[in-house]
């Protein structure tokens, strides 16, 4: 179900707010209504109300937040999903069949290198990695007529490295391949890929979006030049939605509700979120125990220009390096207190772990295998000098 980009010369706060939720017009209820239910009745057979006929298919919550994520990353349709590997297998299995190929970052997440390695690839679905933030090193990788997607995240998990979102879209193209943009850890308000050249964004809507580590969901969002692109006699948009129905991994209307709510304060959150990380790393750049910071808005970060370009800020996340290596980072992450230890990101608590026995175990071993003496922190949006005490401490 193609879903209107509403209110396109408004900003993105106000758009976050009143995009697909207007108030209800039976009772003027404010807040979006959760639609619990299964089905609906119909006005004679056939005969749907709004097109809602079961909520597999559509449910007007779902519909709110699809309106909403569409409208927000500037996109012709989205869709919602129970999570964010659902949203990526159901782009992966309308886009791609057994013979094709796609080229994926040299450190993807874990999650998405697993869907590859360990379930896609046993379909037929070939994959090569590359850096993503080099171009040429994405085009060598590209199989002309083979390659159906060039597959980015930007900034990447948990290097933080930066793809050049408008050159890729190029190599892309190019190949006629279709250029997919993981905006998880920017968020729609600080990077819009689609406006860059990107044909389809893909997000956890878990993380930023949700922002309060209370939901899990997903959701793809298509551009208008992609979404109306006929593919074997069909549009993107609507293969995706034949393909979100068929396959079934919806997000429902709690959690569609929960995002919907998030969305609401995703800017002031963003704001505090950015805020608080340029304190972290200011703070850890000078301390004796860590040998590297990892942010693109440092200046010596190797994408820091590119960043500065196609990001208004360089987001809330921050990996560093430990100088006594594996187990002074593992100590790290066991003694922080204010930082809880746990896997995820993009909540309102700050969050620390270990990607390589962590969130990256999956990659061990891998050429996306991350460094052992790293540490990744989601920075939330505390107090600052709480957070910061926090690291001084569990520093040593």
């Amino acid at each position: 179900m193609p879903n209107p980009h509403h209110m396109t010369a408004a900003g993105f706060e106000t758009r976050a707010i009143h995009a697909g939720q207007a108030p209800d017009p039976r009772t003027g209820a404010v807040g979006s209504p959760i639609y619990a239910t299964s089905t609906y009745k119909q006005d004679g057979v056939g005969g749907l109300r709004e097109g809602y006929e079961y909520s597999r298919t559509a449910n007007p919550t779902r519909t709110a937040l699809e309106e909403c994520l569409a409208s927000l990353e500037g996109g012709h349709s989205g869709f919602a999903f129970a999570s964010g590997m659902a949203a990526e297998d159901t782009l992966l299995r309308a886009v791609c069949g057994p013979g094709d190929h796609v080229v994926i970052p040299d450190d993807a997440y874990g999650g998405t290198f697993r869907l590859f390695a360990r379930v896609l690839e046993r379909w037929g679905l070939a994959y090569s990695v590359a850096s993503i933030t080099d171009p040429r090193s994405v085009e060598a990788a590209v199989q002309p007529g083979r390659t159906k997607v060039v597959w980015v995240e930007t900034p990447t998990n948990p290097l933080l490295g930066i793809a050049d979102i408008a050159a890729l879209a190029e190599v892309a193209r190019r190949a006629g391949a279709l250029l997919v943009v993981d905006n998880t850890f920017a968020s729609p308000y600080l990077q819009q890929p689609i406006g860059l050249g990107a044909d389809v964004i893909v997000h956890s809507t878990t993380k930023y979006c949700g922002g309060h580590s209370d939901v899990v969901g997903g959701a793809l969002v298509v551009s208008a030049e992609a979404a109306n692109a006929d593919g074997d006699g069909e549009s993107l948009a609507a293969r995706l939605a034949f393909h979100q129905n068929s396959m079934g991994a919806v997000a429902g209307p709690f959690d569609s509700w929960l995002v919907l709510r998030g969305l609401k304060t995703l800017a002031v959150r963003m704001d505090r979120h950015c805020d608080n990380a340029e304190r972290v790393v200011e703070f850890l750049t000078g301390h004796p125990a860590v040998s590297e910071v990892i942010f693109p808005g440092l200046p010596e970060h190797p994408g820091h220009e590119v960043a500065k370009r196609q990001m208004t800020r360089f987001g809330g996340m921050v990996s560093f390096r430990l100088r006594d290596g594996e187990k002074a980072a593992v100590e790290v992450c066991e003694r922080a207190r204010v930082f809880t230890l746990g896997e995820s990101l993009g909540g309102v608590e700050s969050l620390i772990e270990h990607p390589g026995r962590m969130t990256h175990a999956s990659v061990a071993g891998s050429a996306l295998e991350v460094p052992v003496d790293l540490v990744r922190l989601s920075v939330g949006i505390e107090t600052v000098s709480d957070l910061l005490a926090d690291l001084e401490q569990a520093l040593g």
